[in-house]
């Protein structure tokens, strides 16, 4: 299970409160997009998911126990700046996490079980759209392939929650388009939870299941060391998104891809 249980959050630094008394509960399987101003928050919790921060005050619960103190497996992540080693083919970023994990210090595979990682890493980088460009280095793509190389290189430790921290804010609109329907296909078709950071309304209202607004309620200069940003709204999407299901009005463009689409 990937559901999310956040209760009573505080985090601070120092004697600076930056997110306060945040309590929330994230479904399996939801697609949830965090939006609101520069400097509330956003970040440092989708960091506090992704384990590389840690909570003040409060717990975090991933399918029902305490989330682990440093990032794993279990959690995969697409920053803005695209995460990928300029040193390694499209195949090679793809299968840097295999090799990390079941090799441990070595950080290589071999005879069957490099055989079985490569197969599973050209049948996602099938899936992303990126099977001509096996060989291909990161500088030799271009932005949005480079985001989708991203998005593979998430994908292949199968996390439970993947966490995108304004993931596609630097492309343009047209390769936005497209990695948007690419993203609603691998929700529909993974098994995970997705939290998404954007500012990009229209985007959030696009892809999400469920928008929630990060805001500081008491933003005057004097009361910016003391108080915090918390959930000012939380608004479901009608009608629901649900992974692995048609929409009720628009199967074609919020459902899962059919064969042959």
């Amino acid at each position: 299970m990937s559901g999310i249980v956040v209760e009573k959050v505080w985090k601070e630094y120092g004697d600076q409160i930056v997110l306060e008394d945040i309590s929330i509960e994230i479904e399996d399987r939801a697609f949830v997009a965090l939006v609101g101003p520069s400097g509330c928050g956003k970040t440092t919790f989708l960091r506090m998911l992704l384990g590389q921060e840690q909570a003040t005050r409060g717990t975090i619960l991933l399918g029902g126990v305490p989330l682990p103190k440093e990032p794993g497996p279990d959690r995969g992540v697409v920053f803005q700046r695209y995460s990928v080693f300029p040193h390694l083919t499209v195949l090679g970023n793809v299968l840097i996490g295999k090799e990390m994990t079941a090799a441990g210090f070595s950080a290589r595979l071999f005879g069957q079980a490099r055989r079985a990682a490569v197969e599973e890493a050209k049948a996602l980088i099938a899936e992303v759209g990126l099977s001509h460009a096996l060989d291909k280095y990161p500088a030799q793509l271009s932005g949005g392939m480079q985001q989708r190389l991203a998005l593979a290189q998430a994908l292949i430790m199968k996390p439970k929650v993947l966490l995108l921290d304004e993931p596609f804010g630097a492309l343009d609109p047209g390769i936005r388009a497209e990695i948007h329907t690419l993203m609603k296909r691998l929700w529909h078709e993974n098994p995970m939870t997705v939290v998404m950071v954007t500012h990009d309304m229209r985007e959030a209202f696009t892809l999400a299941t469920r928008v929630i607004a990060f805001e500081r309620l008491r933003d005057r200069p004097e009361e910016k060391l003391r108080y915090g940003a918390t959930i000012s709204r939380d608004i479901p999407i009608w009608p629901p998104r649900r992974a692995g299901e048609p929409s009720l009005i628009r199967p074609d463009r919020d459902g899962p891809v059919q064969k042959g689409q």
